[in-house]
């Protein structure tokens, strides 16, 4: 299944959580999707009638300049000139995002560009207001240099921070959706703002396993620039190798353990796992590591413990999000299958463990 086909499931599921929607009939679905292929053009309304508003204004204050003064009617002039200019920027820019931005079907392009869109938006309309309060460009430019100099001392942090979403913005060490781990935090990154991160954390201090804890971490986007970013979201290879270990004894029959094991995890997820490990090798063969031995079925491992007993350890290839989900069920199942056994495998028991 691609990308598009999984985003426009997804998108279909949530419209019918909505207040408890029923399922739409083909028809109403084809229509839907015609909608969304050609949208209303409503939106442009409430521009068309504040240009059309500012317009009348303007056209009033030129016929008749109600008893007010010419420099005070030069003043309105102005004003009304540059909200009219406004507006026409706020509706190029919402007709650049129904009909261009929108029809992207990558989520995470669609979500930058929205980004990069607003901060235009913003920096065009700061021009505006810019002219339209200072008619002397020299005044004008001399006061924002001066005002930017000491912002640059006072803001440093922030700035710092800004340039940094830049950075993932072109570098993208991660985007939203991705599983990362930054300094001590880890969690999947929900949102990337101008300033900071935000990410919905996973672990934890009350959790030991990869679960959600419940928490929000929001930290600035300068901690880039200040230590390593692991990401477990990789787009070309968004998988990571897992292990499920146990202790047994030495008298167990080793060969039987590593067959039950690698058989049962094989079952579980050894099919999705050939695909993903080819193109693994695909990526290794494009860099100097491509003599690294990588197998493209679950293996099975032996390591002396630091205590009295053996570890038998499996190893696969498994979604960083499902990686607790598969390891409960493939503990379940690699338990019962070497318990039936208990004359070939001995675990540690009582006391003894």
């Amino acid at each position: 299944m691609d990308q598009r086909t999984r985003e426009k499931e997804a998108a279909e599921l949530k419209r019918l959580e909505r207040a408890g929607e029923k399922v739409s009939e083909p028809g109403e679905i084809e229509r839907e999707a015609e909608q969304e292929h050609f949208p209303s053009a409503r939106w442009v309304l409430p521009y068309v009638f504040a240009g059309a508003g500012i317009g009348l204004i303007l056209f009033l204050f030129q016929w008749n300049n109600f008893g007010l003064r010419e420099g005070t009617v030069v003043k309105i002039h102005r004003y009304l000139s540059g909200a009219f200019a406004v507006v026409g920027v706020m509706m190029v820019a919402k007709g650049v995002d129904v009909y261009a931005v929108s029809r992207m079907h990558n989520a995470v392009a669609r979500y930058n560009l929205r980004r990069v869109l607003r901060l235009v938006l913003f920096a065009i309309c700061a021009l505006i207001v810019v002219s339209v309060l200072f008619v002397n460009w020299y005044a004008a430019v001399v006061s924002l240099g001066l005002i930017s100099l000491v912002l640059g001392f006072a803001l440093q942090t922030p700035i710092s921070s800004f340039i940094g979403w830049i950075y993932i913005l072109l570098r993208a060490p991660y985007r939203v959706g991705d599983r990362i781990e930054i300094s001590e935090l880890r969690g999947d990154v929900i949102d990337v703002n101008y300033l900071d991160t935000t990410v919905w954390e996973i672990g934890g201090r009350y959790l030991s396993t990869d679960h959600p804890s419940g928490r929000i971490i929001r930290f600035p986007n300068s901690m880039v620039f200040n230590g390593s970013v692991i990401n477990y979201s990789w787009p070309l290879f968004p998988y990571v190798w897992n292990e499920i270990k146990f202790n047994i004894a030495y008298e167990s029959d080793l060969e039987f353990v590593a067959g039950t094991m690698k058989r049962i995890a094989q079952e579980e997820v050894g099919e999705g796992m050939m695909d993903k490990v080819k193109v693994f090798r695909e990526l290794l063969a494009r860099t100097p590591i491509d003599h690294l031995s990588v197998h493209e079925q679950p293996t099975v491992v032996f390591r002396v413990s630091e205590n009295t007993w053996l570890e038998a350890i499996v190893r696969y290839v498994v979604h960083p999000k499902e990686a607790g989900t598969v390891r409960t069920e493939l503990t379940r199942k690699l338990l019962k299958g070497l318990n039936d056994r208990p004359d070939q495998v001995l675990f540690p028991k009582s006391n003894m463990r």
